[in-house]
């Protein structure tokens, strides 16, 4: 899952089945967390409010949803899927519970075939009935990629859908109807029970239905693109306003029944999130808990940061965790990028990685110099690359004449790729979400491309808007900031989604270099493995190959902070998504 690299926060998907404890363990850092209050009971009733420097959430559509904090915030209050991640804190968050289901699916056909029923009495926010057939529509739509963009792309991948010239689905999305009988022979209904037609084993499928993306739409009410603006409910609060730069506002879900929902238990009677605060005046509502019944959805600036952690009467309003994420720069190697290895390495080597990690917070708020797409809590599928952090070349502070050698190297190897990396009328573009820290980060990255001889300009982009901007192809710029953790405990949930063109979050654009076709390929016998162990032994391979290439660099594995106002209970944090465990937050009385 990606996660919003905003002020140093969030990124992607899920975590994978351990403790965040066991996270500490394997990477080898400080890790501390401080419960939230939760004195005097449970409370029902009252506004939660979020704030954030945001202008608007990446999307809300939940066929495009795809960062690990808004995932969990729709998922708690708006959407419902077949199954859920349990809503607990500890590893224990990272199992999987019935949801609109009344089982965690029943796989067959050497796991090639999943079978869910839905239970009963479930609604829309009109009181119509939740239908298998709008189960199935709610799938079909990640096929619409000419209209529905940015969302995850297991579904789409995993469907036994024959797979057209240039390595598209057949189906086309329910829109055009292209294919349609193809999809209708790949999801099945009869009655309340649904069945999913794998077109290879895929024994933690269920997994991926945890996403909204794997969520029902009621076909009547779908709008295309627009549903981004305000999709249905049937959870148990639904959009009544939502203005971006503004405000959105949950109201209860007048038709949700707690009868029919075994995973939410809805606290506060409506929830507001404020978007495009400053990053001054969201820090200063926390550090002054001017309104106590507020949440960050932000990480506070590194300094204030740093007063908020370090004074004890906040003891029982932050919490500061090893998150699931990997936060890396995507080098952009299509042709008129960083198509030349020489000149990825030699950003890479001119990188100030102690700066940029001392600039958002240091090893004891962002994170540790990372070697690989996988993080360490992954345990089976991770272990130490060569190469990258580990040649002796490489120096924490950057290392600029080993970046000049690169480039000199360049001027030889790739002359047109050098003559656009030093021309000061070209240069390369590097994509930074627009925030105070990304703005002062990049003064340290000039300083240390320059040093190299590299002209790096830089594209600063609304937070709101910064996925959708660089996941486009023809918006995308050289070098583009992000962050990607693992969907569940599977490196198939990294590899794959990051280097493959369809796994829906390859900002390398890689698929026109000479290496792709034969990586693709070993990606794919990889996904297809039954044997546990030797398809981590692959994916350590695949890791290891996408170092080499320098596909992604600056990798730092992350950490996360979270920080809330002194009225607000039920606090965790949830392995799963990396984040709160939104559904259990209420408002004091």
């Amino acid at each position: 899952m990606s996660g919003t690299e905003m002020t140093g926060r969030h990124v992607s998907r899920r975590l994978m089945a351990l403790s965040a404890v066991a996270a500490l363990v394997v990477a080898g850092v400080i890790f501390g967390i401080a419960k939230g209050g939760n004195s005097g009971g449970v409370s029902k009733g009252g506004t939660l409010n979020f704030v954030t420097n945001q202008t608007q959430f990446d999307h809300i559509d939940p066929s495009r949803v795809y960062t690990g904090r808004d995932i969990a915030f729709f998922n708690s209050y708006v959407y419902r899927n077949l199954v859920s991640y349990k809503p607990a804190k500890g590893s224990a968050g990272s199992s999987l519970v019935p949801d609109l289901a009344t089982s965690t699916g029943v796989p067959s056909n050497n796991a090639k075939t999943w079978t869910f029923t839905l239970r009963s009495g479930i609604t829309w926010q009109d009181s119509t009935p939740v239908t298998c057939a709008d189960e199935q529509y709610g799938v079909s739509r990640a096929f619409a990629t000419d209209v529905i963009t940015d969302g995850p792309q297991y579904l789409v991948g995993a469907l036994d859908i024959p797979i057209a010239t240039g390595g598209s689905s057949m189906y086309k999305g329910p829109y055009s109807k292209i294919g349609q009988a193809l999809f209708d022979k790949a999801i099945t209904c009869n009655g309340n029970t649904i069945t999913f037609h794998l077109n290879r084993s895929f024994a933690d499928f269920n997994y991926a239905l945890t996403y909204p993306a794997g969520s029902p739409v009621k076909a009547s009410v779908d709008t295309g693109d627009r549903y981004d603006l305000k999709p249905f409910s049937d959870g148990p609060y639904m959009i009544a306003a939502y203005k971006i730069g503004d405000e959105m506002d949950l109201v209860r879900n007048p038709a949700w029944k707690q009868s029919s929902d075994p995973v939410r238990i809805p606290y506060p009677d409506k929830i507001t999130v404020r978007f495009g605060l400053s990053q001054d005046v969201a820090d200063q509502i926390m550090l002054g808990n001017s309104n106590p019944n507020t949440v960050d959805l932000d990480a506070l600036q590194p300094a204030n940061l740093r007063s908020f952690f370090s004074d004890p009467s906040k003891a029982s309003e932050r919490l500061n965790v090893f998150d699931p994420y990997v936060r890396y720069a995507a080098m952009n190697i299509s042709s008129g990028h960083m198509d030349c290895l020489d000149i990825r390495k030699a950003v890479f080597f001119a990188y100030n990685t102690k700066g940029l990690i001392k600039l958002s917070g240091g090893s004891t708020f962002y994170g540790t110099p990372g070697d690989n797409p996988i993080k360490p809590v992954l345990g089976l599928d991770y272990a130490p690359t060569t190469g990258n952090i580990h040649d002796p070349s490489w120096k924490v502070t950057g290392n600029a004449a080993a970046a000049k050698a690169f480039m000199v190297q360049a001027k030889s190897d790739c002359p047109a790729a050098y003559e656009r990396a030093t021309n000061p009328a070209k240069g390369l573009f590097y994509d930074l979400p627009n925030t105070a820290t990304q703005q002062k980060g990049s003064v340290l990255i000039k300083s240390a491309m320059d040093a190299a001889g590299i002209v790096m300009k830089f594209n600063f982009i609304p937070q709101g808007q910064y996925y959708s901007t660089v996941q486009d192809t023809t918006k995308q710029g050289d070098i583009s900031r992000a962050g990607w953790g693992a969907d569940w405990a599977n490196a198939s949930t990294v590899i794959y989604p990051l280097f493959v063109k369809e796994g829906g979050f390859d900002l390398s654009q890689n698929w026109g270099d000479p290496t792709y076709a034969s990586f693709k390929a070993n990606v794919l016998k990889t996904l297809a493995m039954t044997n546990r162990a030797d398809q981590a032994a692959s994916w350590k391979k695949l890791a290891q190959f996408a170092m080499d290439q320098y596909w992604i660099v600056g990798t730092v594995f992350s950490k996360g902070q979270e920080v809330w106002g002194s009225k607000v209970g039920g606090v965790y944090f949830w392995e799963p998504q990396g984040t709160f465990g939104f559904g259990q937050l209420y408002v004091k009385a």
